[in-house]
């Protein structure tokens, strides 16, 4: 996760449990980023480490992979997963080592810092890199799991909360657009749907609401939180539900980009 991630308090255990899909799609991403022996990568908003540990392995002995993230627990839980490789709890705004980086990586975190603040970040990757480095990443793309949180913020305005809508979700223009003020060439920007299957069956759209939903229930009792998220369930169940199968198919957007310092 990357700084700002609104209002989360990030379990571990839960994250690797109910949104496994989060490093195993990321996995494409690795392999956008192509990452050479000897290169030295910064994969920013790590998470728990595994894509980091994934890159570790492709840079070799003679490069390193470095895992910065916002939050203090899942970078605990990375370094005692791989206790060998680096991890660093920082906030992308301010991170700012004494070393230089071949390339920067990020999956499914960008999305968590505030609209105003992506040029900084931006910015800050770009002073990061040497020149002709590169940057790659995914985060969710303008309409990204729009169903959901439609779904979601209707419930609540109903129930007398107004709740703004909590994460960046840019379009490709948008999003080049502050790269290229950064100094970055875009040399690669796509907007694609990916439905993604949750995890937990018949409970995969209350966990995946349970990791990531913070924000949304902010000043909500458990009572009040879980009567929304049924209710939630019920108003998305025809749309995203195969009962059949058991399962719950969230409606995912996602924005991939390669951008190259100039």
């Amino acid at each position: 996760m990357v700084d700002d991630a609104p209002a989360n308090e990030w379990d571990p255990d839960a994250y690797d449990r109910d949104t496994g899909f989060v490093h195993e799609h990321g996995g494409s991403v690795v392999e956008l980023l192509d990452p050479a022996p000897g290169e030295r990568v910064l994969d920013l908003g790590c998470g728990t480490g595994h894509l980091t540990a994934d890159i570790a392995d492709r840079v070799g002995e003679s490069g390193e992979a470095v895992g910065v993230d916002a939050a203090a627990e899942m970078v605990e839980r990375a370094r005692e997963t791989y206790p060998d490789l680096r991890f660093e709890a920082a906030d992308a705004r301010e991170y700012a080592p004494d070393e230089s980086f071949d390339a920067v990586f990020s999956n499914a975190a960008l999305h968590w810092i505030p609209r105003g603040d992506q040029p900084t970040v931006a910015e800050r990757m770009a002073d990061l890199l040497e020149p002709g480095g590169r940057f790659v990443a995914e985060l969710g793309g303008a309409g990204n799991v729009a169903a959901v949180v439609d779904a979601t913020l209707a419930e609540l305005r109903e129930r007398g909360h107004e709740v703004d809508h909590p994460w960046y979700f840019p379009t490709v223009g948008e999003h080049a657009a502050v790269l290229e003020a950064a100094g970055f060439e875009v040399r690669l920007a796509r907007l694609f749907d990916r439905p993604t299957e949750l995890a937990g069956g018949r409970e995969g759209l209350t966990d995946w609401l349970d990791v990531f939903g913070d924000s949304l229930f902010a000043g909500l009792d458990d009572d009040e939180r879980n009567a929304v998220v049924s209710a939630v369930e019920d108003r998305l169940r025809p749309e995203l539900f195969d009962a059949d199968a058991g399962v719950w198919t969230a409606d995912y957007r996602r924005l991939r980009f390669v951008a190259v310092r100039e």
